[in-house]
């Protein structure tokens, strides 16, 4: 038994429109996502049970991600030095082609034909798996979540459970397809299959790549949670370990990722630590009998940087992967995470995205909210999300030549129509006399108003004018009271 060969597929470019159209009349889509949705909410409010404390560990956690931020240079520069000392090899990479140029010198270096990989966004950003394999290197997803969206060729749907998007019989049909093994439902036999094809896997790869949670700068440590053992195997049993991940995620010492582990877990799945939290300061000494010969890590830049420079955006990368955000929000539940078309859906997504691949690509993402509030009640660092998206909307409607402009594709909705008709409504509530000519004639020809007015109206009714304006009866019912007298 043996998984096929994945062979990346061509993706036809679609806008979030359209995605989201399709995922809201996807019914069965939209009841995985809600059954879901209502289990981790219950989940985290249980973890959560005390108000008082969860208020308190989420501000220790925002100052904890706030200072680090704030010394974000130096840190960096101290976690390269400690983990140098410690034998591991620290890259730097700007943009994800950097980074995977980094990754393939590494494998080519070592002739290796074989890479098992643990769960890591920063690597779905980079779209490892597709780079690895044009060059003729399997490059195998050992999550269990990954593993499935991989074998179907999909990308992640959610931070933390990438396949929620699939029910159980939906899984049991493509382990039978593709697997080749009997047709079953059962949960729990369907994870030993899985665990069956890639026990084997982690002995013959001859590269583990894995993500960080957290690297600690004041002892060159890289902290790794897991709850499958996938994380430590990929770590572990190849001879040569690459990890990469995000600038933002270094702290300061280990005494700021207690609290960060608490909320990390607590938010993502409402429990109060995962099975594994691994913690990797350098490859194999000689005295020890496992662990890789050969440690690397890969920091990448990847519009971080620009979000950085940004005081109030800066907040953003205070962003630890939880998915709580996700799975309180009304929108990303009822169209799932691939509507997003982008790595990172929902509503951290909204707010990240447009710094990796600039507005012009996501211009529909930042309005892809109701601005509920849901996003930034539960966020366990206490991220402002709906006053961010409220700026990258501001930022999305800025004239392209703007010479203040803080990121890639800002103005990407900017109309010179649409600019020059919000001027002139400024210029007619400014002006007294223009405000009563536009009240007297858009009374007296309200019957003209169209019943068609963009958007707007697909769910709404045109808006139109009443027969008299509000000062007109004000003067009438006026005249009426001097009468009386």
């Amino acid at each position: 038994m043996s998984a096929q060969p994945l062979i990346p597929t061509v993706q036809v470019e679609e806008d979030f429109r359209t995605r989201a159209h399709r995922a809201l009349g996807d019914a069965q889509l939209r009841n995985n996502f809600r059954s879901a949705m209502d289990s981790l909410m219950t989940k985290r409010a249980n973890a959560f049970s005390d108000a008082g404390e969860r208020e308190q560990l989420r501000a220790l956690g925002n100052a904890i991600r706030a200072r680090a931020l704030s010394k974000l240079p130096d840190l960096l520069e101290r976690l390269e030095q400690n983990l140098t000392r410690n034998g591991v090899h620290v890259h730097w990479a700007e943009t994800v082609d950097e980074a995977n140029g980094i990754v393939l010198s590494i494998i080519r270096a070592h002739e290796a034909r074989q890479v098992i990989k643990g769960k890591s966004m920063v690597s779905e950003e980079m779209e490892m798996n597709h780079v690895l394999g044009a060059q003729g290197i399997e490059c195998l997803e050992s999550d269990m979540g990954e593993f499935i969206v991989q074998l179907d060729n999909e990308k992640p749907s959610h931070i933390i459970m990438p396949a929620i998007h699939k029910n159980a019989g939906q899984v049991a049909s493509l382990f039978h397809d593709k697997l080749g093994v009997e047709y079953t439902k059962d949960v729990d036999h369907l994870i030993q299959i899985g665990r069956r094809v890639l026990r084997q896997k982690f002995f013959e790869a001859d590269i583990g790549v894995s993500g960080v949670n957290f690297a600690v700068a004041e002892t060159g440590t890289l902290l790794l949670v897991e709850n499958e053992g996938n994380g430590r195997m990929s770590t572990t049993v190849p001879p040569v370990h690459i990890a990469v991940t995000g600038i933002e995620k270094v702290v300061e010492n280990l005494r700021d990722t207690v609290p960060l582990l608490s909320l990390l877990t607590r938010s993502a799945l409402g429990i109060p630590i995962t099975t594994y939290v691994n913690m990797i300061s350098g490859p194999r000494k000689a005295h020890e009998l496992d662990g890789p010969q050969e440690v690397h890590l890969v920091l990448l830049d990847n519009g971080r940087s620009q979000a950085f420079a940004d005081s109030e955006l800066r907040q953003t990368l205070n962003c630890i992967r939880c998915g709580a955000c996700m799975n309180h929000c009304p929108v990303y539940t009822r169209i799932g995470g691939h509507a997003y078309g982008e790595v990172y859906p929902g509503p951290i997504g909204k707010i990240i995205t447009p710094h990796m691949v600039g507005l012009a690509k996501v211009p529909d993402h930042p309005s892809a909210s109701s601005l509920c509030g849901a996003c930034g009640e539960v966020c366990p660092v206490k991220i402002p999300i709906p006053a961010l998206l409220r700026r990258l909307r501001e930022e999305n409607v800025k004239a392209p030549d703007n010479p203040h402009q803080v990121m890639r594709g800002q103005g990407s909705k900017y109309s010179r129509k649409e600019r020059l008709l919000w001027n002139a409504w400024a210029r007619l509530n400014r002006s007294p006399m223009l405000y009563r000519l536009f009240g007297f004639f858009a009374t007296r020809l309200r019957n003209l108003t169209p019943s068609k007015i963009g958007p707007w109206t697909q769910n709404h009714s045109a808006p139109k004018p009443a027969a008299r304006s509000l000062h007109e009866m004000a003067r009438e019912h006026l005249a009426k009271q001097e009468t009386r007298r």
